[in-house]
């Protein structure tokens, strides 16, 4: 019997090639709605949150700019009075339920006292303020989401088993889920209170709907997500908890989860493409004794509406060069769809987080007859390039800043930062990741075909 091939790990130059982390307030400032986030930096932070984001000047988007002038930064301003003046006026405008700090670059270089400010102003402005690092100096790209969610952890309120038995009465008797399995999984573990099941990780609502649904399909609701929509709607947390993540990049949240409120976590892999979801609520499954009920037949149905997908994609090669901490996850589903990878490059790993997607990983390449990728923790971009030149993928996935240098040595690519705005969680889902993998190549194909007078099909094949 042939043994799982064990994956190799490199480090490379230590430094984080990636798009700026204080771009996560584009996500979050919508997914949690009554939130307003100040992003206390320079004038470069605006001018990359105002253009490289694509916010239109027409439009209110819940966030600011509090910009460091050389009075901040020689320390002739008082820091304290001049967020209190921004913070006021915030207030007076917006009336948020809860003002979030990002902290830059700038305010680690000068060493600006943020959370020491922010819970004098919070009593002074009667609004709960948080304060989140997400400066480009110690995090990648969507860290920044990460730092937020590990802060918010503590503003949620404590769990308490008794506020919720009635709460389960009700569901059963409304018929919400299979209250028949739920007295199996109560005998089975010899519990006699409701057990709670909280995501974490910020998804548009129509996805997180998506993975309630799934979740309740197989009789395990879902109690709650960090972030919520609304700030007072933060889920209970504490002993009793089970917690999920549903992004690679949440490492810091979930440690603070287990060790700051005392929740158990699932150690799933990630909800990304119809392998990457099954396996989600399997393990789910499994931590509450509930047996899954049609995934497989659910997971052949979602594969047979991508056919056309796998037909562009199948045994062709990719490569990633790092970027968005989403990289083993959308490796893994491509190797499952009929792709080579080369190398997976990534800015940082959490090898015990994505321990169950790694070894997801393993047995992909195993059940596909696919090589096991090299994976490069913060690669060196110089050394990437050569490596690709040599190897010569039909596609690469890129951070932005190399995209046309890759384009003009001929290497078909696409911008990493795109799978991170799209929606590519849940079963249904996985078109839109195919769609976005299938693009160049799909343009390349048009482009061959149209220049040489060939079928698609007769390109295709070659």
């Amino acid at each position: 019997m042939k043994t799982l091939e064990i994956p190799t790990f490199e480090c490379e130059t230590g430094n984080y090639h990636t798009f700026c982390p204080i771009s996560c307030v584009a996500w979050l400032y919508q997914k949690i709605e009554d939130s307003f986030f100040l992003v206390v930096g320079t004038k470069t932070c605006g001018y990359f949150l105002q253009s490289a984001l694509g916010v239109m000047i027409f439009a209110e988007p819940r966030y600011a700019m509090a910009e460091s002038e050389e009075g901040d930064i020689s320390a002739q301003l008082n820091d304290q009075k001049e967020l209190e003046r921004i913070c006021l006026q915030v207030k007076s405008d917006r009336n948020p339920s809860v003002i979030i700090w990002i902290g830059t670059c700038t305010t680690e270089i000068i060493k600006m006292d943020l959370e020491g400010i922010a819970p004098k102003l919070e009593k002074q402005l009667g609004i709960p303020i948080i304060v989140a690092r997400a400066n480009g100096l110690d995090h990648a790209f969507t860290q920044g989401e990460d730092t937020v969610l590990a802060a918010m952890t503590h503003r949620c309120p404590e769990y308490n088993p008794r506020n919720t038995k009635h709460q389960e009465e009700d569901e059963a008797k409304r018929g919400a889920f299979d209250a028949a399995k739920y007295n199996q999984f109560l005998e089975k573990n010899n519990k006699l209170t409701r057990y709670s099941l909280v995501l974490f990780g910020s998804l548009p609502a129509s996805v997180a709907s998506q993975l309630n649904l799934e979740s309740k399909r197989q009789s395990v609701p879902v109690s709650g997500w960090l972030p919520s929509q609304k700030y007072n709607e933060l889920p209970a947390l504490g002993e009793g908890v089970y917690v999920c993540g549903v992004n690679p990049f949440l490492s810091r949240t979930a440690t603070t989860l287990m060790r700051r409120r005392k929740c158990q976590l699932i150690g799933a892999p990630f909800p990304i493409g119809p392998d990457g979801t099954r396996a989600w609520i399997e393990k789910i499954c499994s931590v509450f004794g509930v047996k899954p009920d049609s995934l497989e037949e659910r997971e052949s149905q979602i594969r047979k509406t991508l056919s056309d997908y796998l037909e562009i994609i199948d045994g062709k090669s990719v490569f990633f060069m790092g970027d968005n901490l989403l990289e083993i996850s959308i490796a893994r589903f491509l190797i499952r769809s009929g792709m080579v990878v080369y190398e997976i490059g990534i800015p940082y790993m959490d090898r015990r987080y994505q321990a169950a997607e790694l070894l997801l990983l393993q047995h992909t390449c195993k059940k596909m007859k696919k090589p096991m990728p090299r994976i490069v923790e913060k690669p060196d971009n110089y050394s990437q390039v050569q490596r690709m030149h040599e190897l010569q993928p039909d596609l690469a996935i890129t951070g932005m800043a190399h995209a046309n240098p890759l384009e003009a040595r001929e290497i078909d690519t696409k911008w990493s930062v795109e799978f991170t705005f799209a929606q590519i969680h849940g079963f249904v889902n996985a078109r839109d990741a195919l769609e976005l993998v299938t693009r160049p190549l799909r343009r390349k194909i048009d482009s061959i075909s149209g220049c040489c007078g060939l079928s698609k099909q007769t390109v295709k094949s070659k």
